[in-house]
């Protein structure tokens, strides 16, 4: 019998920010496919459009109509989540085991990445995302002024197959009065992480041996790294982090500022440039809360790209990965050397 080799034969990797395995079965990744295929949407968009409610000038579905903005444009959610003017919960069934209920306050807003109807983050200037960045900040710092959030979270749904309901390039923020659970369980990985390392930073170690190894690595700069991690669950799935600790946004210098919109402009277009088509993804900021001291937290973007093996073959987590755990064909190094290969000049200016 042949030896062990992780390219060929299946396992388990361990996500020591989750605290969970996930399976890696690279002997599948030929299999026949003859099931669902997304429909590649390539149709070309106005820069404006009449109909679209976050254009500049617009109605929303309210009645509100929004300003002629030039740059980035934030406003709260026509159809929140959550709402700030709701009643305090009165149940008093904290200590029942079995039914449970917290009541929610919060606000969610959209912020508009461009003007432009027809862009993508994938398609936009480096200088044009740092505007995104610091709109970023502004939002996260006016949240910690309000006395019942907790927690800021921060994410982009791009393309109808992650559920996004318009193309207009725009993000949401839900800001809420309780730390949700993705974000408490890694807050809870890298607490332990410290405890048990002499005070090291998990992400912190985790990204000095990915910067040594090198095989799983898509970009890097002077002060961001993008890779596909060990742990990766999605294809193409990447994690995109600051080099040294940094536990917020509000925390980055204006260097770091500028090698993070440059880094998201890359790893988008590269997406984009895989299977030459819009690169669907719901993309997140994991990072302290907005006001306790979580000095362990260390700030990190998660890209979940749902896309298999082209641009209408996708990957869906059902049957023993609802049940069981999760499972890959592709391993994290095979899809880093597929998506480093790409190039940073967007598909549609090469035509």
């Amino acid at each position: 019998m042949s030896s062990f080799d992780y390219r060929a034969h299946s396992h388990r990797r361990y996500n020591p920010l989750t605290r969970s395995w996930v399976l890696c079965s690279p002997h599948r990744n030929q299999r026949p496919w003859q099931g669902q295929k997304e429909k590649v949407t390539q149709e070309e968009r106005p820069q404006y459009d009449p109909q679209c409610y976050l254009c500049p000038g617009n109605k929303r579905a309210h009645g509100d109509v929004n300003p002629t903005y030039t740059s980035t444009f934030r406003f709260m959610n026509d159809f929140a989540a959550v709402k700030d003017d709701q009643p305090m919960s009165t149940n008093n069934d904290e200590q029942d085991d079995l039914l449970r209920i917290q009541g929610l306050r919060g606000e969610c807003h959209v912020i508009c990445f461009s003007p432009r109807h027809d862009l993508t983050m994938a398609e936009m200037t480096t200088d044009d995302i740092i505007k995104v960045v610091y709109e970023w900040i502004k939002s996260y710092r006016d949240m910690s002024t309000k006395d019942f959030i907790r927690y800021v979270q921060i994410f982009e749904n791009k393309g109808q197959a992650m559920g996004c309901s318009n193309p207009h390039p725009h993000g949401q923020l839900w800001c809420l009065e309780r730390i949700p659970v993705e974000p408490q369980r890694e807050f809870d990985s890298l607490q332990a992480y410290r405890e048990t390392h002499n005070g090291h930073c998990l992400l912190c170690d985790y990204a000095k041996r990915e910067c040594k190894e090198q095989t799983r690595i898509v970009i890097e700069n002077d002060t961001f790294l993008c890779v596909v991690p060990f742990w990766a669950i999605w294809p193409f799935e990447v994690l995109l982090l600051p080099k040294d600790h940094v536990t917020c946004l509000l925390r980055l210098s204006s260097r770091q500022i500028d090698d993070l919109a440059d880094a998201l402009r890359r790893i988008t277009c590269r997406y984009d440039n895989l299977f030459q088509c819009p690169f669907p993804y719901s993309m997140g900021i994991h990072q302290a809360p907005v006001r306790e001291n979580h000095d362990y937290a260390h700030m990190h973007f998660h890209f979940y790209p749902p896309l298999l093996r082209s641009a209408t073959v996708r990957k869906f987590l059902v049957g023993f990965e609802m049940l069981g755990e999760p499972q890959r064909d592709i391993t994290p190094e095979q899809a880093a050397e597929q998506l480093r290969a790409c190039s940073e000049t967007h598909y549609k200016q090469e035509k």
